[in-house]
């Protein structure tokens, strides 16, 4: 499900600001981003945001940044190593002249801050800016949650209408069948010159057998079960995207296997269309967590 949460912290002598964004994935998909000074500090932000969140792929980026008064400490290898190609190039070309400190203080890494580390003050700090994205993170993901639970109904209820149009058609399958059948044996006897009688007994014995085949009374009571827990679990609590993404691998399995088992023209159209929201659902079932 896609979102974005901002926070921030301050104190004595550091600020902490992250941005948070989440876009759909199955999974969840941890990306983080932050400075060298923050690397210890990975595995506290991924533990806290896994907490919160279930699904998708979250990307976070932290800045990091000292407030109070910075100290600096030499890079003595790097200005050494400097200074001796400056000598081996004097002596070689016969050069006059003392290196420039303002060149050596402008060397790239010359002059770095020290680390002290962070103290308690500004692990906290980044934890504080952590939640509070997350916590607007979620308010936003909320309000497009209950978009998504609207709309997933709308597409129960398209399929809740395509069943009674099954139950109802599949109820006069025997006696179709018996008609197509009746109608099939006359016209091939009445090109029959010897007068061969329909025997009655072989006739029901053969609807029976197509009418056997073609029962899908089970198909239709699982159908309607699964549409039943599908409306409970998309208004209950906690995290309901796998069970869901289930429901529908279900319901698609139902579908094709009434798609299997008839030849009616009206169960097919019906069939087809339950498979059809079943794939819109399924897009939007991984959004859910």
């Amino acid at each position: 499900m896609t979102g974005f949460g901002r926070g921030s912290a301050t104190g004595e002598n550091f600020s902490v600001a992250i941005d948070l964004k989440t876009v759909n994935n199955r999974f969840l998909d941890v990306h983080l981003r932050l400075g060298s000074e923050l690397s210890v500090l990975e595995s506290v932000v991924k533990r806290r945001i896994s907490t919160r969140l279930s699904r998708g792929r979250v990307d976070a980026n932290i800045t990091f940044e000292r407030t109070g008064e910075v100290a600096y400490e030499l890079n003595r290898p790097l200005i050494a190593g400097f200074i001796t190609a400056l000598r081996s190039m004097q002596q070689e070309f016969e050069i006059a002249g003392e290196p420039d400190i303002n060149v050596l203080a402008r060397l790239p890494g010359a002059l770095q801050p020290v680390r002290d580390g962070l103290d308690e003050m500004m692990i906290a700090g980044v934890v504080n800016a952590v939640d509070e994205a997350l916590n607007e993170l979620e308010q936003m993901r909320e309000r497009e949650g209950e978009a998504l639970a609207a709309e997933m109904r709308s597409r129960l209820d398209e399929i809740s209408r395509q069943v009674p149009i099954i139950e109802v058609a599949a109820s006069t399958l025997v006696d179709n069948y018996r008609a197509r059948l009746q109608k099939r044996i006359g016209e091939l006897l009445a090109r029959d010159t010897q007068g061969v009688e329909l025997d009655p007994a072989r006739l029901a014995q053969e609807v029976a057998y197509l009418a056997d085949r073609s029962d899908i009374s089970e198909e239709i009571a699982r159908l309607k079960s699964h549409l039943i827990q599908f409306r409970e679990t998309l208004d209950g609590s906690g995290e309901t995207g796998k069970r869901l993404d289930f429901l529908l691998q279900e319901l698609n399995r139902e579908a094709n296997t009434v798609l299997s088992k008839s030849t009616d023209l009206l169960i097919k159209e019906a069939a087809l269309a339950i498979k059809g929201e079943v794939e819109k659902l399924r897009e939007q079932v991984q959004n859910v967590e």
